[in-house]
């Protein structure tokens, strides 16, 4: 059976870098990064059916980006857009526009950029995965934002599903809640918080994300486009 090739934007650490873990045994990877060359060269090193792409999304080319995975792979059968860029924002009373535009770009308009570039290579049965947040449907006081670029995300990939549907490419998205992590630890204080609005009573797992996102990708979704599936452990049921 042909290995499938997916390409996974910011794929060195945290959610990135468990897809990756959980796609990597049957699947030809691309992986991009923003500044980890190290990082991203030790996953290469440890699986070499894997590309690593140095991009900013902020500025990268996705048509450069996607022509850099049919040369080294042939073919492109799905892509995860999970690069996302989270910021510490002002008062709405200090609105920063630079940032905004940022956050929004990085957020919302790079992953439609990819799937637009992408699409003259996915094939009939290609799915498409979009990393959104709770924090699109809850969204933080402060980081208005960045919730509303997931939202637009999350439009994004109801409507591209709409619009691929007849193509036969599925379009699905996956919004991950506050996670158990170990790159970026949060105080007790604060995982408390969280936990105590979850149904669980704990934080969701990096690997559940990266389940879940592996689904989504399989033919054991094709019948699901234009879902977003929260990973959240039940926040604020």
């Amino acid at each position: 059976m042909t290995r499938r090739v997916i390409l996974i934007t910011g794929a060195v650490r945290g959610i990135g870098r468990a897809i990756a873990d959980v796609l990597a045994p049957d699947h030809d990877l691309a992986i991009t990064y923003k500044t980890a060359a190290e990082d991203a060269a030790v996953f290469c090193q440890q699986r070499p059916q894997t590309l690593a792409l140095q991009a900013d999304l902020s500025s990268a080319d996705p048509t450069a980006l996607i022509d850099s995975v049919i040369a080294r792979f042939g073919r492109l059968d799905g892509l995860v857009n999970n690069a996302g860029l989270i910021s510490a924002e002002p008062p709405p009373d200090a609105f920063d526009m630079a940032l905004a535009q940022d956050i929004l770009h990085v957020n919302a308009l790079a992953p439609m950029a990819l799937i637009s570039a992408a699409l003259p290579h996915l094939p009939r049965g290609g799915a498409i995965v979009n990393i959104t947040s709770i924090n699109a449907r809850f969204p933080p006081a402060s980081a208005p934002v960045y919730g509303a670029s997931k939202a637009a995300l999350e439009n994004l990939t109801i409507g591209c599903a709409k619009a691929l549907g007849p193509r036969g490419i599925r379009v699905n998205a996956v919004a991950p809640g506050a996670i158990e992590r170990d790159y970026a630890p949060r105080s007790a204080e604060m995982i408390q918080r969280f936990t105590d609005e979850t149904a669980l009573s704990r934080l969701a797992q990096l690997d559940e994300v990266a389940q879940a996102v592996r689904f989504l990708l399989s033919d054991a979704a094709s019948g699901i486009t234009g879902t977003v599936l929260p990973v959240s452990a039940g926040f604020r049921l």
